[in-house]
């Protein structure tokens, strides 16, 4: 209907002047005796050069129909690309109404249109010559929108430092909004001849690295596992395709790491490097390792590598479970804990298999999984997310920092989920018998443990019914869980 309105204003006046001309013996016959041959003639001419002009304005309302898609919103929220460039639009109606002008003084006025072309060529060339430069980036302009090597919303990189997104590109120049709202105005002969970056296409997920710089006294192995479990934590980071960590250069200060990883959209570049690099400080500093310092610097200062006995006690005492325990306590835990190497793609623990004991993460990422439903149609593992085996529910991301196995350590129940490492990771293990000289002699401990325990439960409940779409269930009970507590420990 939109359009029919557009069309619709013209149409009725080349209408009206149609029928002007299909009456004209009849208007001559009663206007050459009120108004004389001259003004008759005249009348003609005006109709004639209305008819061009209003055809070409019916041409024009055409082209801004085919252009339609120009601006608006599509239904990801990104801005629709015109289905016709606005400077190729403006050309077609320059063109239309250009056509026009010369046949009024062709077949109107009868003038000799080759001649006035060319008696007007030297006025061009004194043109041409003072607005060259305007001239080029116009050209510029239409060879961009033939070629297409970027649209409205694409963002783009002309130099380092100077980047945007396309807001507009219109006869001379082309117009980018900034991250920080500021708009940048490019002449389009200088995009033309010049090399800028395109992270919109073709694809809106793109590649960015973040250089990290560690003392070689930090195992190769290491520091890869600890940069990758970071990237994998952080928000706004793709998991397809897979961050990866390279060495990039060995320098007298130490070694150059690149942690690379993708993201799709460049407007969030700060942003998602903040969280990447703010999760390989929080990794590197339960790791106990500092970035690297200039070793002409002289200062002292702690071992790049602390013993493990420290990185222990540094792990439990950051651990809400054991908020109750006194120094001496975390000490001893910490000396009677076991290092455990896992592998990538390996499970630490399985669902329904026996425990007692419970691990905290020190290096590596690991994804916490549960058996789902029974699905109505075979499942394949093409169908599956990635790092997800077929039949298990995803339920919660673990990095160092945090604990699983708690329940079993403290109530002797199977294990609930499947805990599995997302990267080569390193975990130590507290048994059973490493904390029962601890409650036997202080046993108010397990009325805490209880209450933290019915507080981790509850929430691991309420993201597994989330994500089967059942209502959340009732918080469990911390009473019932002391009472299993005290009877598994004889307390």
């Amino acid at each position: 209907m939109s359009a029919l309105r557009r069309l619709s204003a013209p149409a009725l006046v080349l209408a009206l002047l149609t029928a002007l001309v299909a009456a004209k013996p009849w208007l001559h016959r009663h206007l050459e005796p009120l108004v004389g041959p001259d003004l008759s003639s005249g009348f003609d001419i005006a109709v004639a050069s209305a008819s061009w002009l209003v055809a070409a304005w019916g041409g024009a309302r055409l082209i801004d129909l085919l252009a339609a898609g120009n601006g608006g919103i599509g239904p990801d929220g990104a801005p629709r690309p015109p289905r016709i460039p606005r400077l190729l639009a403006d050309l077609m109606r320059f063109f239309v109404y250009g056509v026009a002008v010369v046949a009024i003084l062709a077949f109107v006025f009868e003038q000799p249109v080759t001649g006035l072309l060319a008696t007007s060529g030297v006025a061009i060339a004194v043109l041409g010559f003072a607005l060259r430069n305007m001239i080029a980036d116009i050209f510029a302009g239409i060879a961009l929108n033939i070629e297409h090597p970027y649209r409205i919303g694409d963002w783009l990189e002309l130099s380092p430092g100077v980047s945007g997104r396309v807001d507009e590109i219109n006869w001379r120049a082309t117009r980018l909004i900034a991250g920080d709202g500021t708009a940048i105005v490019v002449p389009n002969g200088i995009v033309a001849g010049s090399r800028f970056v395109n992270y919109s296409r073709p694809s809106p997920a793109f590649r960015t690295t973040v250089p990290i710089l560690l003392d070689q006294e930090v195992p190769v192995e290491r520091a890869k596992r600890i940069l990758l479990s970071a990237m994998l934590c952080a928000d706004g980071v793709l998991t397809t395709p897979r961050p990866d960590v390279v060495v990039e250069a060995v320098t007298p200060n130490g070694i150059s790491y690149l942690a690379r990883y993708w993201l799709d959209d460049f407007g969030r570049v700060a942003l998602v490097r903040d969280s990447v690099l703010a999760a390989v400080v929080g990794n590197l500093a339960r790791a106990g390792i500092e970035p690297a310092r200039p070793k002409q610097e002289i200062r002292r200062r702690q071992p790049a590598l602390p013993d493990t006995d420290t990185l222990r006690r540094g792990l439990l005492r950051q651990t809400e479970l054991f908020d109750a325990f006194d120094d001496d306590e975390v000490d001893a835990l910490a000396l009677a804990m076991r290092q455990i190497h896992v592998p990538a793609g390996a499970p630490a623990v399985r669902q329904g298999d026996a425990g007692e004991s419970l691990f905290v993460i020190a290096e590596g990422v690991f994804d916490v999984q549960v058996a789902a439903p029974a699905p109505p149609v075979p499942v394949f593992a093409a169908d599956t997310l990635d790092g997800q085996r077929p039949g298990m529910l995803h339920l919660t991301r673990l990095r160092p920092g945090d604990l699983f196995g708690e329940m079993s350590l403290l109530t002797g129940q199977p294990r609930s989920a499947s805990v599995v490492a997302c990267t080569d990771s390193v975990v130590f293990e507290l048994a059973r018998n490493h904390l029962d000289p601890v409650l036997r002699r202080r046993p108010e401990l397990a009325e805490r443990l209880a209450e933290l325990m019915a507080e981790r439960q509850s929430r691991n409940a309420a993201e597994t019914n989330r994500q089967q779409g059942a209502a959340p269930p009732p918080p469990v009970e911390s009473q019932a869980l002391l009472t299993r507590l005290r009877g598994f420990f004889g307390l």
